[in-house]
C-alpha cells in the first residue's frame, strides 16, 4: 500500500484499487492533485475476497473510491467464471454498498464487451446490453450491482485499453513484430484503441468538475454510465499497422508482414464483438470532454515509452 501526500487544496481521501495496473498506475499520478490518494495493489486489496474488501474500505473511509481493478483475462475467464464474477461483479457491488454507507462517490470502469457487437453504429449508454462472453457478462453484472445500491457513481465504459506497461495489444505487437516475419491480425473487429493515460487524465478532469460537497442533498450531479474512449475507430489490423508505422525498428530488423484475417480464422475461447464502437457524446455533453484521436494518443504513448 502506498499513500500520497494530502493536497493542501482539499481534504478528500481517495481510495484507488489496482494501483499497479495499466489504468491504476496512471491514476496514481492524475488523482494526486485532487486529494490524499491511498493506492492499493492486488496484494493489498484482493478483490476476490469480499470480506477483505469491505474491511479495507471501512478502515480507510474514503470520500471517493476509484476502481480500475478487474479480472481482464478475457479467454481465461471462460474457464474461471466464478473468479471473474467475484472480481468483476461481487467486489464492485461491495464497493458500492460501502460508498453508499460512507456517502462517498464510486468511480468504476467497464467495457465495450457488455454489448454483442452487432451492426456498425456506435453504441450508446442506454442501448441494450447482451454480452457474448463471461468477461462481458461479469462486467455487466458489476455495473448493475453498483446501480442497485443507489450510491453516487460514475461508470466509465472504455475499449481496447493499452499503455507502456502491463499486458496489452501494443506491447504484444511490438514484441512479435521483431520476432516473426508475418503476423495474422483480425481485421473485422472495429473499435477505438484507448491509451490508459488519457483515461486517467479524463477521469481526473471529471472529478475536478465535481466540486460541490458529496452530500445526499445534492441532486444535480450527473451520476451514471458514460462511454470514455479515444476518438476515431480502427480494426485490430489497423491498430497493428499504426503501431508498426510509428515504432522504431533496429536497422537489422525487417518489420513483420501484417496479414488481415477474419475473426473466424483466429478462434479463441471467448467470442469477441465485431462492433466495439462506443459513442462518447454523453461524456462531452455532461463534462465538455472528448478524448484525442487514437492515432495521436498512440504516437504520444510510443514517444513517451521510447524516452
Amino acid at each position: 500500500m502506498t499513500t500520497a501526500h494530502r493536497s493542501p487544496l482539499t481534504a478528500r481521501r481517495i481510495l484507488l484499487t489496482g494501483a499497479n495496473g495499466q489504468v491504476g498506475w496512471e491514476l496514481r499520478r492524475t488523482l494526486d492533485c485532487l486529494g490524499e490518494v491511498v493506492a492499493l495493489d492486488s496484494k493489498a486489496m484482493n478483490l476476490a475476497d469480499a470480506d477483505a474488501v469491505r474491511r479495507m474500505v471501512r478502515d480507510i473511509a474514503p470520500n471517493i473510491i476509484v476502481n480500475p481493478a478487474a479480472y481482464t483475462a478475457v479467454d481465461k475467464a471462460e474457464g474461471e467464471p466464478e473468479l471473474a464474477r467475484a472480481v468483476n461483479a461481487v467486489a464492485p457491488g461491495i464497493l458500492a454498498e460501502e460508498a453508499s454507507r460512507l456517502d462517498a462517490l464510486l468511480v468504476h470502469y467497464s467495457t465495450d464487451y457488455v454489448f454483442n457487437g452487432s451492426g456498425a453504429t456506435p453504441w450508446r449508454e442506454d442501448d441494450a446490453c447482451d454480452p457474448l462472453n463471461v468477461y462481458g457478462a461479469t462486467k455487466l453484472a458489476g455495473e448493475r450491482a453498483i446501480q442497485a445500491t443507489g450510491c453516487r457513481h460514475l461508470i466509465f465504459r472504455t475499449s481496447w485499453v493499452y499503455g507502456a506497461r502491463g499486458s496489452n495489444f501494443l506491447l504484444t505487437m511490438r514484441r512479435l513484430m521483431r520476432e516473426r516475419p508475418e503476423l495474422k491480425i483480425v481485421a473485422d473487429q472495429v473499435g477505438a484503441p484507448t491509451w490508459c493515460r488519457d483515461l486517467a487524465e479524463a477521469t481526473a478532469q471529471v472529478l475536478s468538475q465535481i466540486a460541490s460537497p458529496l452530500s445526499a442533498a445534492n441532486k444535480t450531479e450527473p451520476w451514471g454510465i458514460y462511454h470514455m474512449t479515444n476518438a476515431g475507430e480502427t480494426s485490430w489490423h489497423g491498430f497493428a499497422e499504426a503501431i508498426q508505422a510509428l515504432d522504431e525498428f533496429d536497422e537489422t530488423c525487417a518489420p513483420a508482414h501484417l496479414r488481415p484475417i477474419p475473426s473466424g480464422d483466429y478462434p479463441t475461447p471467448a467470442k469477441r464483438p465485431l462492433n466495439s464502437r462506443l459513442s462518447c457524446d454523453r461524456l462531452e455533453h455532461a463534462f465538455g470532454l472528448r478524448l484525442q484521436d487514437w492515432r495521436a494518443a498512440l504516437a504520444l504513448c510510443l514517444e513517451a515509452s521510447n524516452k
